[in-house]
């Protein structure tokens, strides 16, 4: 599947302009740490624009977010290369796993929403956040305070954390357009 189609895929089950720009924004993210490690951009790619694929028909139901959007994707013809780490993303019900792709999405997942948040703060300008920005605001607790800072921190099995900081405002901000920011 190409980029284009699992956007495709994602629009058919998520409708909140906000929420894809969350998977799209991860998915930045992912490519980028992809990168960084020397994994495949574009399936890290993929699992990060995927990875909420369930999130308006599960709610608030943690028990089933994740797992729901392993069989959507199943049935869309995807592996379990994609399936599995969408489904063990969901660190409430799987808090074990540390594969690269896990830890990754995990911390894509939470320090996206750092990285946006910081954006707001600076008027929707995401070209005035720095890796210092984000340091600043990941010690203050209550800022942004739904992204989980533990989670951010597994990436440190792979990298240091200025390093992800780093790799992190520069993937948003090179796609700061589709994401409506500045």
């Amino acid at each position: 599947m190409k980029r284009d189609d699992a956007i495709l895929l994602l629009q058919e089950h998520v409708h909140k302009e906000s929420l894809i720009a969350h998977c799209r924004a991860t998915a930045a993210i992912m490519r980028a740490t992809a990168g960084a490690l020397g994994e495949d951009a574009d399936l890290w790619e993929k699992i990060g624009i995927l990875h909420d694929i369930d999130f308006e028909e599960v709610g608030e139901d943690m028990d089933r977010h994740g797992d729901v959007g392993a069989g959507m994707l199943i049935s869309a013809g995807l592996g379990e290369e994609v399936a599995g780490p969408v489904r063990r993303h969901n660190f409430q019900k799987y808090d074990d796993t540390d594969t690269p792709v896990d830890v990754a999405l995990t911390a894509a997942d939470n320090i996206s929403g750092l990285v946006i948040a910081c954006a707001m703060v600076k008027g929707g300008s995401v070209s005035d956040v720095t890796a210092k920005t984000v340091k600043k605001k990941f010690k203050d607790k209550s800022f942004a305070a739904g992204c989980n800072r533990d989670r951010i921190r597994r990436i440190e099995a792979y990298m240091e954390l200025p390093e992800y900081y780093t790799l992190s405002v520069a993937a948003i901000q090179g796609i700061k357009e589709d994401l409506g920011l500045t």
